[in-house]
């Protein structure tokens, strides 16, 4: 399912082999919590920028509109017109995000729904079961993402949950596979651990041991800060299975996807480009823009010059995309996501290439120079 093709020093280029087709590794999978991408995306759009895997979350379509009336329209793949490879996160990162709205126990953990408040509980059966429903082609564990700071015993103790989790997670998908939609479904494992290297290192060696197609590390870019998130990924890459791909949840900028390439890691994702570019800040390869700014007003050019996105290569001028900001047109918000997203594509597709150039090194340094200049 994972071949790896080349390395240079710990970065990795290699291809996954999924259900709905392969992926080329490095990736950035693209964000679409709902079956959708916040900023009026379509699966065509996604396409169109160059999206090799989606991202939907098990929660939020359990809580609407519910995963039996997915399986029943015959999976996301199909809700959403999207043929391509899927992942679903398993709901675990709203056992954090939804602290306030969420009690924990070993069976599971009982959410309020954030849109009407009714009580649902999901145990890490149920979450498999969900995902079994939608049919993705990698399926998350269910686990506690842990709050940073949290105490050692707290976080030893979550870890021995997670593990039994995935265990509960594992023997759930065995026991679906009969019967989903999506027999082909395959289950990743999540390295916890906060910021104590030893409790991640010793969680990654026990999740190893079950043989799994891949391995995420979760619990980053959540309140550490980027030194901490690089050592991490630095002491558990060491001991991660070298032949299945290595998934770092929730990351984030384009200087963070550089680095934790040069650190083994082939999958992220991140709500951060679609995020940005709803609120007007855009990505560009001499570092983030604010399009709101006043110097934009009448300025002609395109976003960025060496671009080829839809937006680019019209090209609408940044006055246009200015204006419909503060005109408050939804258009604005569309064709920035579609950038940044497109955006975020490209650089993964330079990062591949020049992994298969062994010029990965010479990539990194020129466009790290690029992207800490901050905002032009």
């Amino acid at each position: 399912m994972f071949k790896l093709l080349t390395k240079q020093g710990r970065a990795r280029r290699g291809v996954l082999t999924t259900p709905h087709g392969t992926v080329d590794t490095p990736v950035f999978m693209n964000v679409a919590t709902q079956a959708a991408v916040k900023g009026a995306l379509s699966s065509d759009d996604l396409t169109s920028v160059n999206c090799q895997v989606a991202l939907a979350n098990t929660y939020h379509l359990h809580v609407r509109p519910g995963d039996g009336l997915i399986r029943e329209l015959g999976g996301v793949h199909k809700f959403m017109g999207w043929d391509a490879p899927l992942l679903t996160d398993s709901g675990g990162f709203q056992i954090f995000s939804l602290a306030s709205r969420r009690t924990i126990s070993e069976d599971g953990v009982m959410f309020r729904s954030h849109v009407d408040g009714r009580k649902i509980f999901m145990s890490p059966e149920d979450s498999v079961r969900i995902q079994s429903n939608l049919g993705s082609d990698v399926a998350m564990a269910f686990d506690e993402c842990i709050p940073i700071p949290s105490s050692r015993e707290y976080v030893l103790a979550s870890c021995d949950m997670t593990t039994r989790w995935l265990i509960r997670c594992r023997d759930e998908l065995m026991r679906l596979r009969g019967s989903a939609i999506n027999p082909g479904q395959m289950l990743f494992g999540i390295n916890q651990g906060a910021v104590f290297h030893d409790i991640r290192v010793a969680h990654m060696q026990r999740i190893a041991e079950f043989d799994l197609p891949g391995y995420a590390i979760g619990g980053l870019a959540v309140g550490e800060t980027a030194t901490e998130m690089y050592d991490i990924v630095e002491t558990v890459e060491a001991h991660m299975p070298q032949d299945r791909p290595r998934y770092l949840m929730g990351v984030g900028t384009p200087l963070n996807l550089i680095e934790a390439v040069a650190r083994g890691i082939d999958m992220f994702d991140c709500v951060m480009p679609a995020r940005n570019g709803r609120h007007g800040r855009l990505f560009t390869w001499q570092g983030s823009i604010n399009i709101l700014n006043e110097k934009f007003k009448d300025d002609p050019r395109p976003i960025d010059e060496d671009c080829q996105c839809p937006v680019c290569a019209k090209p609408f001028a940044r006055a246009y995309l200015r204006h419909l900001f503060k005109a408050g047109e939804m258009l604005a918000m569309r064709l920035a996501v579609l950038h940044n997203l497109y955006f975020y594509n490209d650089l993964m597709q330079k990062i591949r290439d020049a992994l298969d150039r062994n010029e990965f090194d010479a990539l990194r340094t020129k466009l790290s120079c690029n992207f800490t200049q901050g905002q032009v």
